[in-house]
Parts: C-alpha cells; structure tokens; sequence
C-alpha cells in the first residue's frame, strides 16, 4: 500500500504528534508500505525509507517551533509520480488542506485524523470568541473524509457532537521498548533536582505553551516546599514560566530525548500533568510505562489512559486544591506509589505501537474496499 501523510508538524520537532507518526512510519515502511511525508521543510528528505517532500514555511507568531506552509502545485507533481493508494491528512489546518484538495481531484480516498484540540487551544491565546467559526471550518475539512480518526473515546464524542461525520478510535501506543522502570538513575535525579536527589521530585515533560497550563503546577510546589520540579522540553512560554516561577525550586531542563528522557521519567516521584486540553496525552502513557506515577486533569482523553487510583490519580481542574491533594496523596504513600508504578506499567504494555500501526492500517484497508465495492456497483 502506498499512502501520502500529510502533516502539519514533523521531525525534528518533539511532541506528541510527531512521535505517533514518526512510529507510524517506521512500523508501516518496516511491514512493506510505502510512505510519502509531506510536511514543513525543516532540511529532511528521508526517513526509515519513507520520502519527504517539504513546502517552504514561515514561523507561526504565537508559536515560532510550528511553521505555516501552505500547499504549493509542486505537491501535485509530487503525488503524481508517488501515485498513492490513500491520502491521510493528520489535523488538516493549512498544509493539510492541500491533503483535501489532492485527494479530491485525484480522486484518491482521504483520511484525516484529529490530534490537536485547536477549540480549546485559542482560550488560551485570547482568542475563545472564534471557537464556533473553527468548529465550523473542522467540520467543513473533516467531513470530507472518509474516515476520521481520533486517539481517544472523548474527542471521538467530542467531533461527532460537533457535527463530524465517520468518527472512530485510533487506539494509543506507546515505545515500551524506549520507556522502562529500569532505567531510574541516581544521576539523573541529581540532575534533575539540581543536586537534591532526596528531596520529592515532580515531572512535566512536553510542551511548554499556553495550553498545557504548567503555571497551575506552581501551587502544588508552594505546597509542599521540600519538593522540587523539572520541566522538561521547550516552546513559546518558556521566558514567562521561567519568570513566573522564580524563587521557586523549579528547573527548566529543556529537550531530552531517547535514554535521557526515559530515565527522567523512571527516575522521577510523580509526573504532574494540569492540562485539560489534551485529546490523548502520548507523554502519560510514557511516564506509565517507565513506572512513573502520574497525577493528571481529569479531562479531554486522559480519563482513556488514566484509573484513578490504580495507575494514577486524576484531579478535578475545576478545583484549586484538587492537584495539590493528589500530588500529597501521592507523595505520603509510599507503599502506594510502588503499587501504582506497577499498575502504570502494566497498563503501558497493552499499547505497542506495532499494534497501534496494524489497526490503522486495518482501516485503510477498509476504506480501499468500500471504495472499490462501490467502484463496482
């Protein structure tokens, strides 16, 4: 099967997006399909055999990591000599509408995937007021597709009380290879605590935006003074948290990646993770499966990978004290939390991304059949 990814964010850059579709790709190349990546031009041109063609872009102004590159007619030259069995266009914003339009005059099936929940997002920008005109222009991109997917049962309620027609579950994955309890390192915590490795040390890792409401970590901090807290990874409120959180015991550790992020979440107390924006939260399912106790917003799909009490604690973001008794709760417990660790692996390990990457396929199998059924009708 030949498939054409279009993607509004690729490697290098680090979040949770590209971290699906980089396994994605691997797992699809591996089993014998071929991929075409078109995405920004961040200077790549391959990866584990998949092509990538990359459209110029410009530096998004409220957040200069995403480039805004719009379709161009080399796409079109592109696609042609590729000659794609299918057309799968992951949060078709800008680039992804040329996903749209190439599968509409080529007449090539499409299939969108939702991964990024934007209506919530622009409350965090100051823009809430254009939530309704973007419900309007997703459903008008969305419900051009055959079939669209989501990572978590809320946001596939969530599109379908939006009026998003053909929604279904694009299960979870995660690298349980990559992420393991056994990489907990002494040095890591000295590293990450900046050289308090006794003290209770709380986790962030991922992007460091608007939407992911890191400042609501801060009062979880106050409260328990002995604690210390790394953030790790990198992005536009990176200056304003740094500020915000000054004379408190935080340190902004910037990107890790492969082994050293790994071992930052199995060598953490507990991951404190406040957003409530997050349509499935990859970097949970992370934490999890390095045996990293996870204390989260019960929101958006975290409920899809989080039991309170058995592989974490969830808080009601609504409440002001909901995440600092949770975090305490947590931290007084230690019998508690090593079963929870457990737990938290446990639940990881029925979620490899070979079997993420198998069902997605199983759906574009049964999109090229349905296509040629009614081909021949």
């Amino acid at each position: 099967m030949r498939i054409a990814l279009f993607t509004e964010t690729f490697l290098p850059k680090v979040d949770g997006i590209v971290t699906r579709l980089r396994h994605t790709v691997e797992h699809l190349q591996r089993g014998g399909d071929q991929v075409l990546v078109i995405c920004p031009d961040e200077g790549l041109t391959e990866y584990q055999g998949a092509k990538i063609y990359g459209v110029s872009g410009i530096p998004l102004p409220l957040y200069p990591e995403l480039k805004l590159a719009v379709p161009r007619p080399g796409i079109g030259e592109v696609l042609a000599e590729f000659q794609p069995d299918i057309i799968h266009a992951v949060n078709p914003a800008v680039l992804g509408l040329g996903g749209l339009y190439y599968a509409k005059v080529m007449n090539i099936p499409l299939v969108a995937s939702y991964h990024t929940h934007l209506p919530q997002y622009l409350h965090h920008y100051g823009l809430g007021a254009f939530e309704g005109l973007l419900w309007e222009l997703l459903k008008a991109g969305h419900n051009q597709a055959v079939l669209n997917l989501c990572t978590s049962k809320a946001m596939v309620e969530e599109l379908k009380n939006h009026g998003i027609e053909r929604v279904d579950l694009w299960q979870r994955g995660v690298d349980t290879e990559m992420f393991q309890p056994s990489l907990a390192s002494e040095a890591m915590r000295i590293r990450l605590s900046q050289g308090y490795p006794a003290s209770p040390l709380l986790l962030y890792v991922g992007r460091v935006s608007a939407e992911k409401e890191i400042e609501r970590i801060k009062p979880v901090l106050e409260a328990i003074p002995a604690a210390r807290l790394a953030i790790v990874g990198d992005g536009p409120a990176r200056s304003a948290l740094v500020a915000q959180f000054a004379g408190t015991q935080t340190n902004f550790v910037g990107y890790l990646q492969g082994r050293e992020l790994a071992s930052a979440f199995a060598s953490a107390d507990a991951f404190v993770f406040p957003s409530r924006t997050e349509t499935l939260g990859l970097v949970l399912l992370e934490a999890m499966a390095a045996g990293c106790p996870v204390v989260a917003a019960r929101s958006g799909g975290i409920p899809d990978i989080v039991t309170d009490g058995v592989n974490g604690y969830m808080f009601d973001p609504a409440e002001p004290e909901g995440a600092i008794a949770a975090t305490k709760r947590l931290l007084g417990a230690p019998a508690e939390r090593e079963l929870l660790r457990q737990n938290a692996r446990m639940e990881a390990e029925r979620w490899g991304w070979s079997a993420a990457t198998r069902q997605l396929k199983d759906y574009y199998e049964a999109v090229l059949y349905a296509q040629d059924q009614f081909r021949a009708a």
